[in-house]
């Protein structure tokens, strides 16, 4: 499985969604497409069956924002991490499988670990896990679950000192990451698939005989989740990334490390996938277009997306993530975030200075966008822009 297309993720989501659909739900072929042929002893497969029906006890017919069952995420996403290892543990695999379910499904007002006590349904499951594994699987849950008084910087932060000698958990939620991120569309297929983004961006900057991007297909209907609300997780993986850089969380030759990359990838694919869309439905004119990839290109070559910068007047991107992304009020946020969805040209150099970010991260193993801590975002210091 190629980790980053979109089109290998609809599969495994398809598939899933299938079997969930049977009248009488066969956790064995759940578990099949989960471990695509990789073995698993008897004892963890049951110790996983029990896990799987509680799961979805748990969810029952819960939806993400999307529409598809939430159960999906934690089961697309342990499929994920199984591929994306040489020898998936059951401890790894029951961590990820569980990694959302307290925070979704805990009643507000108490704290994990009580909460974790008086369930009895993970009771009941966690006395098939063996004695050693226990302590583990509870400590990685707590470490994984934002608390509701955590901002998403210092949620991060804490997880990654936390991790610092179990860089399994931090593996565990790059894999959540990567899911969330191919999870923001419902298409037939990938609208990357037929095209090839950097020659329609060279054509635009260099031909005089390039009328423009057209796609194949009409304008869809308006989704739940739009093209801003999108580089918004775009940007929490840049937090992310660039967290887990400064820290050096994992070796190189760590499998994170691989997953690390995927992330990217999917990420700036994603954000191709965003400027095509604009380019072929909302604003067309090449020559504006141009203006505005050249425009983006010298900010790039200035430094611009190597730290967060102030707002200034007339330059676009600068600001950006302290004045639309970085907002702890959700409301204040999705109004930032309408207001960005309206301004076509500024998502646009927005997606494109994201695909040069995660393309810096994917071609220099020391690279992070400065002024993000786990305190969150400030205009870092003028690095001779």
């Amino acid at each position: 499985m190629i980790f980053y297309e979109l089109n290998e993720f609809l599969r495994l989501s398809a598939g899933l969604n299938y079997q969930l659909s049977a009248r009488t739900i066969n956790w064995n072929n759940i578990l099949n497409i989960i471990f695509a042929g990789k073995k698993i002893s008897s004892r963890d497969k049951e110790i996983l069956f029990n896990v799987l029906r509680s799961l979805y006890k748990c969810y029952g017919k819960k939806k993400r924002r999307l529409g598809p069952l939430s159960i999906l995420h934690p089961l697309r996403a342990t499929a994920l991490l199984v591929r994306a290892t040489k020898t998936p543990s059951l401890l790894n695999t029951l961590t990820i499988l569980l990694h959302d379910n307290f925070e979704d499904i805990k009643p507000s007002g108490i704290d994990i670990e009580s909460w974790l006590q008086q369930s009895d349904t993970f009771q009941a499951f966690l006395q098939h896990i063996p004695e050693q594994d226990r302590w583990f699987l509870i400590e990685r849950l707590q470490w994984l679950t934002k608390e509701p008084d955590e901002t998403y910087y210092s949620y991060i932060g804490r997880l990654l000192n936390k991790a610092q000698k179990t860089p399994e958990v931090i593996l565990i939620k790059l894999v959540d990451r990567l899911d969330n991120t191919l999870d923001m569309r419902i298409e037939y297929e990938d609208p990357l698939k037929k095209v090839d983004f950097f020659e329609i961006i060279f054509q635009l900057l260099f031909s005089n005989t390039y009328s423009g991007y057209v796609p194949d297909v009409p304008h869809s209907h308006p989704s739940s989740l739009n093209g801003a609300q999108r580089l918004y997780q775009l940007f929490k993986n840049t937090v992310l990334m660039s967290l887990i850089r400064q820290k050096k969380s994992f070796s190189p030759e760590h499998e994170a490390n691989d997953v690390f990359y995927y992330l990217a990838r999917a990420s700036m694919r994603e954000a191709q996938r965003i400027v095509l869309h604009i380019f072929g439905y909302h604003l067309k004119s090449v020559d504006v277009i141009r203006e505005l990839l050249l425009e983006t290109m010298d900010y790039v070559k200035s430094g611009g997306i190597d730290m967060v910068t102030p707002p200034v007047a007339n330059k676009k991107l600068d600001g950006l993530f302290v004045s639309t992304f970085d907002n702890v009020d959700r409301k204040i946020r999705e109004r930032k975030l309408a207001e960005l969805y309206k301004n076509k040209p500024l998502m646009i150099e927005a997606a494109v200075a994201f695909i040069v970010i995660f393309l810096s991260f994917i071609n220099d193993a020391n690279y992070y966008v400065k002024g993000i801590s786990e305190k969150g975002v400030s205009p870092a210091v003028d690095g001779g822009r």
